[in-house]
């Protein structure tokens, strides 16, 4: 069996390909295409050994949706690929309605553009690709798996907002994301060799979007992200969690719309807002010289710090897990926090944070009583397996996360 997996974001498609057999799930393209909508298109296509392929497509064309997704399926083809047996999705939002993985019906295509209303800056995307991709492969599974999913296993308490009963009652609540990367983390955690499970930890996805999770039992029970990805700690563009009192006093500003508010707090604020841009090693690297990037790498640590000790006192977790491109990738930002986190007994281990090494790691010394992991993040890989699970298992295409 051949598995398509496609993980949109706002201007780039991630697209993997995977074979199943006997349960068994293996790497064998990956790629991104970047440029959708018409910017200047890039193409990024290796197969499982890493070699280039990207050079034998030609010309490479994103101005539109259905020529972007003929990009990935010529790619396919140029791979030597077989067309998929399935293909899977990442979305960001279900909706108030949905609950657990979806395979794409008639019916979850309606109440995904109900959806769009909770995340306007993901969800339409996403939806525009399904339907594409539907029309290209109408005789395969499709497979919508949401980033919420992973959450669901958290108590009532950890989602309701203090809001009236007619606000909650349309589904405002706390959601949670990165979910998908959270459950890969475990799934990890669980398989590694010489690795003694964790009862409580947290899991800091760190990358453009921030997000920290607390796992008991390897299943979420709080999260920082809430009814969007908007909340939570600062991030790239994002300013985390602020005084709702901000967005009132911003939506009272001459020539404001609700849009203009949305574009500021999803893409001009966080780290881009305070120190220019919204790439931590960008700011790394101008940090001794610039006090906007020091300031943004003070906040941005600050907030890791607060939150994380915030959700320690509350579960009690042995080990802090970090993932996604800047947890994996930059030893500096993993030691500040480490650092912060000396009263909950975190003790790295220097050259081991400091070390190149790839996959899951310890980088904290032995006798740490917060043990520090660095995993990657496989989005796609645990995609993968909830497609072939469900075409397997399923017939109705709903499951729960496992």
């Amino acid at each position: 069996m051949h598995i398509l997996v496609l993980n949109p974001g706002s201007s780039s498609i991630k697209f993997s390909v995977y074979a199943e057999a006997a349960g068994e799930i293996r790497s064998m393209a990956e790629g991104e295409l970047g440029g959708l909508g018409g910017r200047a298109a890039k193409l990024v296509f290796r197969d499982a050994g890493g070699n280039d392929l990207s050079g034998k497509l030609g010309d490479v064309n994103t101005a539109s949706m259905e020529e972007a997704i003929g990009v990935v399926e010529r790619a396919v083809g140029v791979a030597g690929l077989p067309p998929p047996d399935a293909v899977g999705y990442r979305v960001v939002h279900p909706g108030a309605h949905m609950r657990g993985h979806r395979r794409v019906t008639a019916e979850v295509l309606a109440q995904l553009r109900e959806a769009v209303r909770f995340a306007p800056l993901h969800d339409p995307e996403a939806i525009e690709i399904i339907v594409e991709m539907k029309r290209r492969f109408p005789k395969v599974p499709h497979i919508a798996c949401f980033d919420t999913v992973f959450h669901e296993t958290m108590p009532e308490e950890a989602t309701v907002y203090a809001l009236p009963a007619a606000v909650r009652e349309q589904g405002v609540r706390r959601y949670g994301f990165h979910g998908l990367s959270c459950e890969s983390v475990v799934w990890q955690m669980r398989a590694a060799t010489g690795v003694e499970f964790p009862r409580s930890m947290l899991i800091a996805h760190l990358g453009s979007g921030c997000s920290v999770t607390a796992c008991v039992d390897g299943k979420s029970v709080d999260t920082t992200m809430g009814l969007t990805p908007t909340g939570g700690v600062v991030m790239g563009t994002r300013p985390g969690d602020i005084d709702p009192g901000v967005v009132i006093f911003l939506m009272r500003q001459a020539g404001a719309t609700v849009d203009s508010v949305e574009a500021m707090l999803n893409h001009e604020s966080g780290l881009k807002a305070l120190g220019g841009v919204n790439d931590v090693k960008a700011l790394r690297a101008a940090e001794r010289e610039d006090s906007s990037a020091r300031l943004a790498l003070h906040v941005f640590v600050r907030s890791l710090v607060k939150t994380i000790a915030g959700l320690a006192a509350l579960h009690s977790p042995s080990a802090l897990v970090f993932t996604g491109g800047v947890g994996e990738h930059d030893a500096r930002t993993r030691g500040a926090v480490a650092g912060g986190l000396w009263a909950f007994g975190a003790e790295l281990e220097r050259a081991a944070n400091e070390s190149a090494a790839k996959g899951l790691r310890k980088i904290s010394e032995e006798e740490s009583r917060l043990a520090l992991y660095v995993v990657p993040a496989e989005e796609d890989l645990m995609i993968a397996r909830h497609v072939a699970r469900m075409c397997q298992g399923s017939p109705q295409g709903a499951a729960q996360s496992s």
